[in-house]
């Protein structure tokens, strides 16, 4: 196989990560938002339980200590490619500056707890209708 297919699907598995990074964020903010503006989508039953299922994936990997699927199967891509670290393609480069950033472990551990912990509450404050 040609290795820049390689590259075309690690930037395919960072543009799914970051939309799935996307979703939780953007899912959490909707809720609140469509509570206060009387959006009936926000309290659909699967919609909800994909925005927790995801979060809490998320925040037991961080407590597990393991590294994201997506993560570590997008860095085997490019390695297969050849590629070192995250320089290459427009995509990529961008989109690894928005999705990956330094910062002990302590802290994402407990900022995905922290936004986890908001994402189960929204399940009370905006109750899920199936």
């Amino acid at each position: 196989m040609d290795t820049s297919w390689f590259l075309v699907f690690a930037d395919a598995l960072l543009i799914l990560h970051t939309m799935l990074v996307a979703f939780v964020i953007l899912g959490l903010v909707a809720t609140f938002a469509g509570h206060f503006l009387q959006w009936r989508w926000v309290r659909n039953f699967w919609f909800r339980l994909s925005h927790l299922a995801v979060i809490a994936v998320v925040v037991l990997q961080s407590w597990l200590g393991v590294l994201c699927p997506l993560t570590s199967w997008e860095m085997a891509l490019r390695a297969k490619a050849g590629e070192a670290g995250y320089e290459g393609s427009f995509i990529q480069h961008w989109l690894q500056s928005i999705l990956y950033y330094s910062a002990p472990d302590w802290v994402f551990i407990v900022a995905y707890t922290v936004f986890g912990a908001l994402v189960l509450a929204s399940w009370f404050v905006v109750r899920p209708e199936r």
